[in-house]
């Protein structure tokens, strides 16, 4: 016999996928009416598994300075025209996190992480979601990896997190994502399909909510999260209902590659698009791409790699072809994320000239790592903060918690250390504040 517990549970796996408190930030509960911001800032972080090796992307010869004058490699060559909007930044580190197969939660929370290690304080990426203005969707996450993955799992929390053991999920499968952004403003399978998931999403939310009262304190606690969960699911689903005539200005177009994908970079390329759309309708300011979820895996037979998951962490990255076709396919991804920002007017500029982009690893600089030294490219200013078309070479006495703290301080938050008491701060940190030689 299934008893409730299960059933609801069940249903949460089939339906919600991950709904549970961790689907989405606490704040995107809140009923935010949507307007285009005064100040308008926006935040995106790209984070690649297996590494990120300086020398995929420092010009040989450059020490630090200009890279007006010098050739980008090979790696990042499609960054040459945005040269004037690129920040190289070596010398960071997070020894601290102990990445080694990676950092997970740790990367973006300055910690110490692991696998199957629930996270122990928010990330950056959340924080900056709540310093930043409100929208209707705070903080969005979308990971990338083998077709397999992505329809098995398709919701997978490693990287962000808006607490201790408060995880939030990346979404994986598009057409899930296209559902819960687009599904109200669609037609025909579509619409079928979000009317049937939205009527199900309801009732298990009246039945959750009036049938698990009887649990024991223990999995009452646990039941309540699901029964959260789905107020958060339908929540959203509502408030981006009462928006739908702008939304229908953004809404990607849906082709054979969300249903009928021939590579996972089929699947890599729509979930950036509705990425993107949810940056340029506004219902997001901050989104976290993790290509690899932060986990060891990924694959990219779309690009002529047969190669995947952990095989690929024990190449070495400089010269590798393999490589680079990977790292040049990130690239194009960061500059269709440029284009398209600069293609919308906002302000007496463009929406990505108040648009912070950071690229980085989740595995500081490759596969096994100590954490000595975790490269960074940011691109953009955040309206005019960050110093641009240069390299800064740092000393390898600052983690990369204070670069957090960094973009904290670029956003109004008045912070001296991010994820870092004194006692850690004065053994791992050799400042206070933020990284002084980033900013303008």
């Amino acid at each position: 016999m299934i008893n409730r517990r299960n059933a609801l549970q069940g249903m949460a796996a089939g339906v919600g996928a991950a709904v549970g408190s961790s689907l989405f930030p606490a704040s995107a509960t809140a009923m935010v009416p949507f307007k285009a911001p005064t100040a308008p800032k926006r935040i995106i972080f790209f984070m690649q598994n297996q590494g990120f090796h300086p020398d995929t992307c420092i010009p040989k010869g450059l020490t630090s300075g200009s890279l007006a004058k010098v050739k980008l490699p090979e790696p990042i060559e499609a960054l040459e025209p945005f040269k004037e909007r690129l920040h190289i930044i070596n010398g960071l580190h997070g020894t601290h996190t102990t990445p080694s197969h990676s950092a997970f939660f740790g990367a973006l929370g300055g910690y110490r992480g692991g696998d199957g290690v629930p996270p122990s304080a928010s990330t950056i990426d959340y924080e900056l979601s709540k310093a930043l203005p409100q929208t209707l969707l705070p903080h969005l996450c979308i990971g990338m990896d083998s077709i397999e993955n992505m329809t098995t799992k398709p919701t997978l929390a490693t990287l962000s997190a808006s607490g201790a053991g408060q995880p939030i999920f990346m979404h994986s499968n598009p057409n899930h994502l296209y559902q819960m952004l687009y599904g109200g403003i669609s037609t025909g399978d579509i619409r079928l399909q979000h009317e049937a998931r939205s009527n199900v999403m309801d009732q298990i939310e009246m039945l959750a909510a009036s049938k698990g009262q009887s649990l024991p304190t223990a999995d009452l606690q646990r039941y309540n999260q699901y029964v959260q969960g789905f107020k958060d699911v339908n929540g959203l689903r509502d408030r981006l209902d009462t928006v739908a005539d702008h939304l229908s200005q953004f809404a990607p177009k849906v082709d054979e590659r969300y249903t009928n994908p021939e590579f996972e970079t089929d699947w890599h390329d729509v979930l950036l698009d509705l990425g993107i759309s949810s940056l340029k309708s506004g219902i997001t300011n901050t989104l976290t791409i993790g290509s690899g979820r932060g986990e060891i895996f990924g694959a990219w037979k779309g690009l002529g790699v047969d190669q995947q998951g952990h095989n690929l962490g024990h190449m070495d990255q400089p010269d590798n072809p393999i490589w680079i076709k990977i790292r040049q396919y990130n690239i194009r991804m960061l500059v269709k994320i440029m284009e398209e920002l600069d293609s919308v007017p906002e302000g007496s500029g463009t929406m990505m000239d108040h648009t912070l982009i950071v690229y980085t690893s989740n595995n500081a600089d490759k596969q096994h790592t100590s954490g000595a030294n975790w490269p960074v490219m940011l691109l953009g200013n955040f309206d005019g903060t960050f110093k641009t078309g240069c390299f800064t070479q740092l000393d390898g006495k600052r983690p990369i918690n204070a670069f957090y703290a960094t973009l904290l301080r670029a956003a109004g938050q008045n912070v001296d250390h991010f994820n870092m008491n004194d006692q850690l701060a004065k053994k791992f940190d050799d400042g206070v504040g933020p990284v002084k030689e980033l900013l303008v």
